[in-house]
């Protein structure tokens, strides 16, 4: 899970699905937006920026020195601890049966599958996998059906001296075998399965898979058997640093590079490395993405004289000093951007007997939230498209998109405000003073957290305070609008304009940065305090502190003076990002938060837990999955597993389609806007940088053969 980091839903392809990350009555619901449309899923809002190169085009050999937030722990992408990094070593040594496209919808892997489809449904479903003849393990052994099967009896379930950190889809299968050649393999499944296509990507071989003992340790810090387009030839913990080489008997399109170098750099620390030459290949956050675009050749306007960029910003027919100097550190390079599949959302903690724990309420924070107007801050100074996510199960592009958000509504302060009057909280109501020594809500949540106090000031910004309408209370929790003095000036202050937005590592680190355009229109006056049984109301809004969280504490301000505007106060509480999710997401302390969900091809499987109505478990306590709002309904639950058991993809689409709706109505989580993906690389580097939905094809990565483009290729080292 992360707050803004690479968000972490359980996912397959371009992101990992592992379960140690992030998982109200029937309703009359609008009908599904965009049903009439043949196709509601539309396409990508942005496409990948790789820039695409032919084969022919590419040098061979050469080394990709790659920055990466860690070396991981472990190799074995199904234990509780990997993470991203280990997906991405994955993607380039292992098998995928399935990959995802530009679109983030599962493509058959050429590679390793001839054919692979339900050759039977009745009385069990049955796939018949036809493998490629030439598809070997590094060792020169056979890639076929021993190694599915004890993939499968790893990660079913059954035997808990596996530590697996999640075994959905292999817990169906029945039994598994090899069909009338080594080359096939049959899987029959108990229980019908819908998303098959996710199983066996990766696959590890049965050296890994076979004992408790391998799969626990074997594949932890080595990966000594392999079958992709490259090896693991040495992972150097105090160096920081994977090295991939090629695979001798790799039999696809032979890899371009010699070695793929995968370093672990914090984030603050990218730019530096990039322009002292040590890397090629880097995400960066908005400000390092701003210095290194100066140095890129800038577009022409029609009257041929160099334009602005969202990027760099107004056309500047004089550089300053430090950018002088940036454009030589940076010559070279150029920023390639796209948007990440995942989506940041509000979280509403509808558990325990809070305010939130009242639909109505849920509902009426919906309804106060301008969602185009926070995409468009986060997003537009980018030069992204700013369109807000409309689901929570999908984005824009895959299969499974529908912008259902109509099943909660539009902003609309009246209807926020009915809802809030309905549930029984009036304007001026008579509030309890706090006894001596009473704690605000949610300030226990950390008692060396730091408190938000106005707009964050981020290194390069002038961000101001309002302390008129903002103010501290004594416990040090920033409370946004305490009086309605100056509601119109408050939110009108600009938002921080640079600075570093994303923390150390990707599970705890943030996101790119807000930064609100020139002429930003001010808010209405903000209504009186709501109150009910003697009880203001109240939010804790709890935000992480780290640097590279600054958007997210941004968004959360913008957030506050919205709710203001219909009579909800929220208490925003910065934390450390340690703490952030472990103490306050996952333990439920909290009631509102900010926090990011990786897109699936797969939400039947993968999206479930998140959903999920919590239940009690055996000793008393709660058992939330992954829901960490504990916001669920039985009827989301049957539309998940309706849609799981059938084979009719149509039919399971809007299963889904039906499921995000009500999900919607619920109100337990708000889908902001999908994530930005800034990359710093070589402008001669091809085939690789903001890969968007898509799965990167390691292969084809290299760079361009000299004449081919303007810069030349760096030394191997």
């Amino acid at each position: 899970m992360s707050h803004d980091g690479v968000g972490t839903r359980p996912g397959r392809g371009s992101v990992m699905r592992a379960a140690a990350f992030l998982t109200a009555g029937v309703l009359a619901l609008p009908v599904l937006s965009g049903c009439s449309d043949p196709d509601p899923a539309g396409k990508p809002l942005a496409g990948q920026d790789i820039a695409p190169a032919a084969r022919a085009r590419i040098a061979d050999g050469g080394t990709l020195r790659w920055a990466v937030d860690s070396v991981p722990e472990t190799l074995n992408t199904f234990q509780s601890d990997a993470d991203t990094t280990t997906s991405r070593i994955a993607q380039a040594t292992l098998p995928s049966m399935y990959r995802l496209d530009e679109s983030g919808r599962p493509e058959r892997n050429e590679a390793y599958l001839e054919s692979a489809k339900v050759v039977e449904t009745e009385p069990k479903q049955v796939v018949l996998y036809k493998l490629d003849q030439q598809a070997v393990w590094s060792d020169g052994r056979e890639i076929g059906a021993a190694d599915f099967a004890a993939q499968w009896r790893a990660l079913s379930g059954k035997d808990s001296a596996y530590w697996t950190a999640r075994n959905a889809g292999y817990d169906r299968i029945q039994k598994i075998e090899r069909g009338d050649n080594d080359l096939e393999v049959r899987v029959t499944f108990a229980r019908s399965y819908a998303d098959w296509q996710s199983l066996f990507s990766p696959l590890y071989p049965k050296e890994v898979m076979g004992t408790p003992d391998s799969f626990n340790d074997g594949a932890r810090r080595k990966l000594k058997v392999s079958a992709g387009p490259f090896t693991v030839r040495k992972i150097d913990r105090k160096g920081d640093e994977i090295r991939l080489t090629r695979n001798p008997r790799w039999w696809g399109e032979p890899a371009k590079l010699n070695e793929i170098v995968l370093r672990a750099v914090p984030r603050d620390e990218r730019a530096a490395e990039l322009a002292a030459g040590r890397l090629d290949l880097a995400d960066v956050d908005p400000a390092a993405a701003r210095r290194i675009a100066i140095a890129a050749p800038r577009p022409k306007n029609p009257s041929g004289s160099p334009s602005g960029t969202p990027l760099m910003g107004p056309d500047l027919r004089k550089l300053t000093p430090v950018q002088r100097k940036d454009k030589e550190r940076f010559h070279g390079f150029e920023v390639r951007k796209s948007l990440e599949p995942a989506y940041t959302q509000l979280a509403l903690n509808g558990g325990g007997d809070g305010p939130l724990a009242d639909e109505r309420v849920r509902r009426a924070v919906a309804r106060a939230l301008d969602r185009e107007k926070i995409a468009e801050t986060v997003l537009r100074p980018l030069g992204l498209p700013t369109e807000p996510v409309g689901s929570h199960l999908a984005l824009s592009g895959q299969a499974a998109y529908a912008d259902n958000s109509g099943a909660v509504g539009g902003q609309d302060t009246a209807e926020a405000q009915a809802l809030l009057a309905d549930a029984g909280w009036v304007p001026g109501g008579p509030v309890k003073e706090k006894k001596k020594g009473e704690k605000a809500a949610g300030s226990e949540a950390d008692k060396t957290g730091k408190k938000e106090e106005g707009e964050e000031k981020e290194k390069g910004s002038e961000a101001k305070t309002d302390k008129k309408t903002d103010k501290k209370s004594d416990d040090g929790t920033y409370i946004v609008g305490e009086d309605n003095k100056g509601a119109d000036e408050q939110d009108s202050r600009p938002l921080a304009q640079d600075g570093k937005q994303y923390g150390g590592k990707q599970l705890s680190g943030g996101a790119p940065g807000a930064y609100a355009p020139q002429g930003t229109a001010a808010p209405a006056a903000a209504t009186r305090q709501l109150a009910k049984d003697g009880k203001a109301l109240t939010l804790r809004f709890v935000v992480p502190d780290g640097e590279g969280s600054g958007t997210l504490r941004t968004v959360a301000d913008r957030i506050g003076h919205m709710l203001k505007r219909v009579g909800i106060r929220t208490e925003i509480t910065k934390v450390s990002d340690e703490s952030y999710f472990k103490d306050h997401i996952a333990s439920g302390q909290y009631d509102l938060a900010l926090y990011s969900w990786p897109a699936s091809a797969f939400p039947a499987t993968d999206a479930r837990p998140i959903y999920a109505k919590p239940v009690p478990a055996a000793d008393g306590s709660l058992n939330v999955e992954q829901n960490y709002t504990r916001v669920g309904t039985d009827q989301v639950d049957q539309l998940f597993e309706q849609a799981v058991s059938t084979l009719d993809e149509s039919e399971s689409r809007s299963l889904i389609r039906k499921a995000d709706s009500r999900i919607w109505a619920a109100a337990g989580s708000i889908p902001l806007y999908q994530r930005p993906q800034l990359t710093a690389a070589r402008t001669n580097l091809a085939n690789a940088g903001a890969f968007g939905f898509g799965t990167p094809v390691f292969e084809d990565m290299g760079f361009l053969k000299k004449g081919a483009a303007g810069q030349p290729a760096p030394t191997a080292s």
